[in-house]
C-alpha cells in the first residue's frame, strides 16, 4: 500500500491493492513520509474506505488542515480512552473528537469559554469518562500549550460516553443524564436527605434510574402484568416512598410525555425506600 498524500504524521491518503483510495490512520504512520512511499502496515490503527462512507470526506477535510500538535493530542486521548475504558473506538470518534477539540481550542484562544450544564452530572455519573476528560485537557495543554476551561472535560467525556453506547446520540445521553439528576433531586427534596453515594443501595438505585431514564427517552413502556398484591403491599408498607414515586411519575409525564406503569411505580418505590433508609 503506497501513500498518495500525507495529511499529517497520523493520517495519510493511500491506494489499496484494488486501486481504491483509503484513509489510513495510526500514530506516526505519515512521519517523514512523502507521496509514493510505502508505510509500515504494523502502524495501522484504522482504515477508512472513501468510496464506502461519506464521513471519509469529512475526516479528510478535518485532518488535512488540522495542526500536527492537535492531531497528536487527539490520538493520545483516544489511546488513553481505549486503555482506561477497555473499549476499541471506531473511526467516527476520530472525526467528532477532532472537530470538537479543534474549535474548542480556537474558542479558548479567543477568550470564549462555554459552560456545560451537565458538568456536575457527568462528573458524578460517568466518573471514568470524566477523569478521561480531565486527562484529555492535560494532553491538549501538553501538546498545544492551550489551557482549556475545566468544563471542557465534560464535553470530551460525553464523546466517549456516547461512543460506548453503540450509536446512541449525544443528545440522548444528555437527556438520560438530566432525567436521572432530576429524579435524584425529587427524592432528595422530598425526604430532605443527602445520599450516601458509596452505598450499595444508592448504586442500585442509580443503575435502575439509568435504565428507567433510557426507557423514558426511547418511549419504551415497561411491559409486564402488574402484581396487584405486590402493589397494595408496597403502598401500605412504604407510603412515603410511594408518594415520592408518584411525584416522579408526574414529572416524567409532564416533562417527557411518558406514562409510568404500575410496575415501574412499584420498583421505583422499593428503590426509594432502600436508598433513604
Amino acid at each position: 500500500m503506497k501513500i498518495e498524500k500525507v495529511y499529517n504524521n497520523n493520517v495519510v491518503l493511500a491506494k489499496a491493492g484494488d486501486s481504491s483510495e483509503v484513509i489510513v490512520m495510526g500514530k506516526g504512520i505519515g512521519f517523514q513520509k512523502r507521496s509514493g512511499d510505502v508505510f509500515d502496515k504494523s502502524l495501522i490503527e484504522k482504515t477508512f474506505v472513501i468510496q464506502e462512507n461519506d464521513s471519509a470526506d469529512q475526516l479528510k477535510a478535518i485532518y488535512q488542515d488540522l495542526p500536527q500538535e492537535e492531531s497528536d493530542a487527539i490520538f493520545k486521548i483516544i489511546q488513553e480512552a481505549e486503555t482506561r475504558l477497555n473499549h476499541i473506538f471506531q473511526v467516527n470518534v476520530y472525526l467528532t473528537l477532532a472537530d470538537h477539540i479543534h474549535y474548542a481550542i480556537q474558542r479558548t484562544k479567543e477568550g470564549i469559554d462555554l459552560t456545560n450544564p451537565l458538568a456536575f452530572e457527568v462528573k458524578k455519573f460517568y466518573r471514568r469518562e470524566y477523569e478521561l476528560g480531565k486527562i484529555g485537557l492535560e494532553l491538549i495543554a501538553e501538546h498545544t500549550g492551550v489551557v482549556m476551561a475545566p468544563d471542557e472535560a465534560t464535553s470530551i467525556a460525553l464523546h466517549f460516553v456516547n461512543a460506548q453506547k453503540e450509536g446512541q446520540l449525544i443528545e440522548e445521553t444528555m437527556k438520560v443524564t438530566r432525567i436521572v439528576q432530576d429524579i435524584l433531586n425529587i427524592v432528595r427534596l422530598h425526604f430532605g436527605v443527602a445520599f450516601d453515594e458509596e452505598s450499595i443501595s444508592y448504586n442500585r438505585f442509580y443503575t435502575h434510574l439509568q435504565y428507567f431514564a433510557q426507557r423514558v427517552v426511547m418511549g419504551e413502556v415497561f411491559q409486564t402484568a402488574p402484581d396487584t398484591f405486590l402493589v397494595e403491599q408496597v403502598k401500605a408498607n412504604y407510603p412515603a416512598a410511594y408518594t415520592c414515586a408518584n411525584k416522579i411519575s408526574t414529572y416524567v409525564g409532564a416533562a417527557h410525555h411518558f406514562q409510568v406503569g404500575t410496575d415501574e411505580l412499584v420498583y421505583l418505590t422499593i428503590h426509594i425506600h432502600r436508598v433513604v433508609q
